[in-house]
Order: structure tokens, then sequence, then C-alpha cells
């Protein structure tokens, strides 16, 4: 071995034994403290016990004759005093003074004293000492004249102990601590420190370009091992630059191949299923549903081999830009399946409706004609979709229902989508139709008002007329109000039909009026409705028109239509009866409002729901529920209305139960304007005949 290696070699054996004895000496150091510390305190602990010791016996002396005197002349008084005077010192925790028969002279006995540091300290000093000396007088030291019995409380010995064992613990582990911190200074300046500068330079290093930025050898640390360590860190982290270059390069030509259309630039089907299986955990975990739409062009192999291959792939290449384009947001995904197919994926979905409002889109979007060249090409597409969790959980079996209803549907025609489950899709496309009807319903005048009479169950008199919504339609008949009306409050052309039917109510209240025949009009007031701004003003100038007093209109709206926003909708329908309108809760019972809501509304008249009054007499919760809203109307000075009163016994319970007014087939139909006033005249001609 050369000199050279001989005194690197030691030097390394210098360095690694520096680097021990700092981690031993600071380990000695500290095990030293303790051990020295514990030392002391068990030395201190027998101090303690043994001072403990002569102060019992000097007191025993100190008492000895005093005691001696008190038995030997049997003097109850002077034993006391004996006792009492013990009982100066605070350690004292029983003093007694005995007769050899076990008579007791004296005695005196006061609690141990409370410490939290008795679990620790009565093991090693005990609870209490007990002390007992036998009383005899110096003439007859064999005659036993009585006993003198000191029980000691180690407490404030141990206290005392206690606290000095603190104080040794604490100067031990501190000289301890002190020590360490001067070899951890020392050890700081020589070793951490560079240590230090090393891992910040590491830290500036970028993984992805190691070779970029290298790191900075610490000063005075060049010919050390720091310095060697760090030369080899970087000539490994130029290596590993030049590696990663390469992989980089390789990774992105395969990555790009594998998970990307290398016409259209979308992610490929293997891609998109990884995509896929995602987005269907992240939905699971939040409860939520998924669209799937699978869309082939349609007649693309016609396109191809009139036009040509590269007016195929232009088609595909525009097309995928406009699905980019139009479907952009986070809730969407877009990606080739191969040939002429594109998926999507609709995430957050709120409905099937959504979902098919999506597929127009599509459509549109597809159907756009193409510029390519000398072409110009109009394209359309089909579309089937599936959804998540209703039609498949797992990724492949949706997207195989998705491919599935796109064949099917493109046998039966082009350019239109079709969902997986038939009668999902045959309630979509009926719903989308009822919107395309509905949109045209006002203008071809299908829609008309037919009005149900209302009746003060006490007088027997018609004083008012609930306007209802009737629609014709021109193929499929009369449709009832439960379908058109949530389609419509849906889309939100309830309010052009309900500012229609208000329109309507009013005028033919006007006409009633000049015929002699005042009465209430009430008329439903959507929630959408009440959400307008303009409402308050569109009701209002609408009784202008008519040129009818805000008293004859009552306006009806559910329970849920002022829970939505109950602070817009109170100061609406304030403003509304500080014009005169009256107020009525339509459907009372069937939604979730509180007394506490109903005492803010400016509510006159409550109506109990036809479902209540259908079994009244015959289910008792129905009984009981209608028996509640009448006692509550009253409680609150409001008018109750019955709906749905269909027999004679319903209403003579009703009537004997404080109801006010009722409405329904028992008195009648809902009736068409002429009908209406023919009845109100045979209705209250036929109670006077009565009452004659």
């Amino acid at each position: 071995m050369s000199q050279e290696q001989r005194m690197q070699k030691t030097f390394e054996v210098e360095n690694h034994l520096g680097y021990r004895i700092l981690r031993w000496v600071l380990l000695v150091a500290l095990l030293s403290g303790i051990l020295m510390s514990a030392v002391q305190v068990v030395l201190d602990a027998k101090r303690v016990s043994a001072e403990l010791e002569r102060d019992a016996a000097q007191t025993l002396a100190m008492v000895e004759d005093s005691a001696t005197q008190a038995v030997f002349s049997i003097d109850d008084t002077l034993a006391q005093q004996v006792v009492d005077g013990l009982f100066a010192l605070e350690p004292i925790h029983m003093a007694k003074i005995t007769h050899p028969d076990g008579d007791e002279l004296g005695d005196r006995l006061r609690p141990l004293q409370d410490s939290p540091f008795r679990p620790l300290t009565d093991p090693i000093f005990g609870q209490v000492r007990e002390y007992r000396e036998s009383l005899t007088r110096g003439s007859n030291p064999d005659l036993v004249y009585g006993y003198l019995e000191v029980h000691y409380d180690t407490a404030p010995y141990a206290r005392t102990w206690l606290g000095r064992a603190l104080v040794t613990f604490a100067s031990g582990i501190a000289l301890a601590l002190i020590l360490g911190i001067v070899l951890f200074v020392v050890f700081h300046l020589l070793l951490t420190r560079p240590l230090l500068r090393i891992v910040q330079s590491v830290k500036k290093v970028d993984p992805a370009h190691p070779d970029d930025r290298l790191v900075s050898i610490p000063e005075g640390h060049r010919a050390d091992e720091l310095g060697l360590w760090v030369n080899a860190t970087n000539n490994l982290l130029v290596a590993i630059g030049d590696t990663q270059k390469k992989h980089r390069e390789a990774e992105d030509r395969v990555t790009r191949l594998a998970r990307y259309d290398t016409l259209t630039g979308l992610p490929s089907r293997d891609a998109f299923m990884e995509d896929l299986q995602g987005a269907i955990e992240r939905a699971q975990e939040g409860h939520s549903s998924i669209a799937l739409m699978v869309c082939g062009i349609d007649d693309f192999k016609s396109v191809n081999e009139q036009c040509g291959f590269r007016t195929g792939d232009t088609i595909l290449q525009t097309v995928a830009s406009r699905l980019t384009a139009n479907l952009s947001s986070d809730r969407f995904n877009v990606a080739r399946l191969g040939s002429d197919q594109f998926v999507i994926v609709e995430k957050h979905l709120r409905d099937g409706f959504q979902a098919a409002e999506t597929a127009e889109k599509v459509l549109a979007t597809i159907g756009s004609p193409i510029n390519s060249g000398n072409h110009r090409i109009s394209m359309t597409a089909t579309l089937g979709i599936s959804l998540f969790p209703s039609d498949a959980d797992q990724a492949d079996r949706l997207l195989q229902s998705a491919e599935q209803t796109m064949a099917l549907a493109k046998q039966t025609g082009h350019n239109h989508f079709q969902f997986y489950v038939a009668s999902i899709d045959k309630e979509i496309r009926e719903r989308k139709q009822m919107e395309k009807d509905l949109a045209q319903a006002l203008a071809n005048h299908e829609f008309h008002l037919v009005y149900q009479p209302q009746i003060n169950l006490e007088t027997r008199r018609v004083i008012g007329a609930e306007a209802l919504l009737r629609w014709e339609h021109p193929e499929h008949g009369m449709i009832p109000p439960d379908l058109f009306i949530p389609v419509a409050e849906a889309n939100g052309s309830i309010v052009e039909i309900g500012q229609w039917v208000l329109d309507q109510a009013c005028w033919q209240a006007a006409r009633w009026a000049s015929e002699g025949t005042h009465l209430r009009i009430a008329v439903n007031l959507s929630a959408v409705q009440l959400r307008q701004e303009s409402i308050v003003d569109d009701i209002l100038n609408t009784l202008k028109r008519h040129n009818i007093p805000a008293g004859r209109l009552e306006l009806e709206v559910t329970e849920t239509s002022f829970m939505t926003n109950l602070t817009d909708a109170v100061a609406k329908l304030h403003r509304l009866h500080r014009a005169g309108i009256s107020i009525a809760v339509d459907d009372f019972g069937t939604g979730y409002s509180s007394l506490t809501y109903l005492k803010q509304m400016p509510v006159q008249h409550l109506k109990i729901d036809k479902q209540f009054i259908r079994d009244l007499l015959i289910n008792e919760e129905d009984t009981r529920i209608a028996n509640t809203i009448i006692d509550l109307g009253k409680s609150l000075n409001l008018t109750v209305v019955a709906e749905g009163v269909e027999t004679a016994e319903q209403e003579y319970y009703l009537s004997q139960r404080g109801c006010a007014l009722a409405q329904g087939y028992f008195f009648s139909k809902p009736l068409l304007p002429r009908d209406f006033a023919n009845f109100v005249q045979t209705f209250h001609a036929r109670i006077v005949e009565n009452n004659a």
C-alpha cells in the first residue's frame, strides 16, 4: 500500500471515528447524567428516611417524661396536653397515651396530608411510620405504666425529598444537555452545515433534467469525503440526465401511439376506457350519474368511396374539432373509438333529459356542412346512449350498451339518438315532443280555462271560482295538467302560460261582473312565476287593464313555491297582499312548511288537498289531518277551503267541523264559462226554493 493510500485510509478512519465518538459521547453524557441523578436521588431518599427516624426518636424522648408522669398519676388533662403538644409538629398524624389495659388517657388524630405525589412517594417512604414507647420510671424500669404511641405522616418528608429530587434530575439533565449542545455545535460546524448546503444544492436539481444544475461543493471540503461524494453525485446526475432524455423521447412516442388517435388527436379506445373507469369510480363516491354516448357518422363509407379517403380524414378531423370545441367543459370527455365512431362521456348528470339535450347539441354540431377541398358535405350522425348506474355499473358494459344501442338506432333511421332502455327512451322522446308542442300550444289557441265553483258552506252560495287550465292537443286530445304543467315549469314556458291564464281569468271575471255576477277568481301562481322579478307589476297591471278590483283576485301558491326562496317570496306576496289581493296556500299538508313559515306569509286561506278529503270519514289518518288543518286555520284566523268534496257526508262533516268553503264534484265539476254562469243561477235558485 502506498503512502498516499495509507494517509487516505487513516483520514477516513479518523473521520468515521470522530462521528462515532460524537454519537457515543452524546449518549454517554445523557446516560451518565441520568444515572448520577438517580443515584443521588436514591441516597437522598435514604437520608430523608433516616432523618424521619431521628426526628421521631427525638420527639419521643422529649415527651417521654411528661407522658410517664401523666400515666403514673392517671392525669387525663396532662396526657391530653402532651398529645396536643405533639400536634404542633406538622408530620404528626396520630398520638395516643394509654394504660397497659388499653384505656386511653389522651389521644388525637388528624387526616393524612393530601398530596398528588403520594402514589409515587408512599411506596418509597411508606404512608405512615408508627412508633410505640413503653412508659416506665427509673426506680422500677421493669414496671410499665403505660404506652406512648405516635404515628408520623411521611408526606412532609416526601415533599422535601421530591423537591430535591426534581432539582437533582433537572441539574443532571441540564448538564448533559449543555454538553450535548457543545458537542452539537462542533459537529454542526464540521459536518452538518456543509451537508445542509449540499442538501439545498440537491433540492435545486430538476428531477426531469438532473444534469442542468449540478451540486455545489462546500468551501473547505474539496479534498475530504464530502468533496468526493459531491463529485460522484454530479457524475451520477449527468449519467441519469442522459438516460432520462433517451427514455423520455421513447416514452413520448409510445404514449402518443398508444393513448391518442394519430388522425384526430383524441384519446384512443384504451385511454378512454381508463378515463371512463376513473369517472365511474368518482361518480360512485359522489353518488352522481354519467351518460355515455356512442356517435356513429351516417353513411361514412359512402363518403370515402365517393370523395376519397383524404376527404374522409378531413371529415373525421373536423368532427373531432367541433366536438372538442362545443363540449369543452370539465363535465365532458371526448374520444375516438375507431373508424367513424366517437364517444362522449357527460359527468354530473342531472337526469336523462339533460343527456337528451346534449345529444341534440351533438347532432346539430355534426350536422353543419363541412368544406373539404372542392366538396361541401352535409353529414348526419346517430347516437346510442347508456346511463350509469341505471344501465350498467362497469366501464366495458356501459360502453357495450351504448354501442349496441347505436347499432340498433341506425337500423331504424339516421340523424337521431336512442337510449339503451326503451322505456326511458320513450319517456324522454315524449317529454321532448311535449316541450315542442307546448311551445306552439299558446300560439295555436289550444289552451282554454274551466272554472270550478267555490261554495260557502254556511250560506250555501257560490262565492268564487278557481280558474283551471286545460290543454286540448290537436292529435292526443285532452292532456292532464299533471303531465304538462311540470314540463312547462321545467323549461320556463309556464311564465308565459301563467300570464295568459291570469289575463283570461280576469277578463272572464270582468265579463261576469258586467252581467251582475260578482265572484272572486282564484288563479294558481307557479313557483317559477313567483321567482320572476316583474311578477308583482305584471299581476297589478293585469287587474288594472281589466278594471278588476284587487279584492276579487285570489292567488293560490303551493308550500314549495315559497319554501324555495322564502325571503323573496314573502316580500312579493306582501306587496300583492297590500294591494288587496288574497293569498291562499294550495294543497296544504302535502309540503314541508312549518308554522314559523306560515306566520310570515300574508295568507288568508288554507286549502286542504283533495287527497285528504277523498277518504274523509273512511281513513282515520286523513280525517285527523283534515281536522288538524281546520283547527289550525281557526287558530290563525284563516279561512279553510276543502278541495275534492264528492259526497254529501263529506260536505256535512266539513260544515259541522267549521270548514268555511268547499269545492268539488259534489257541487260541480269544472265548467266552461257559459256553463258556469248557468250553474250559479240554478244553484242559487235551488237554495232559495229549499229555504222556501
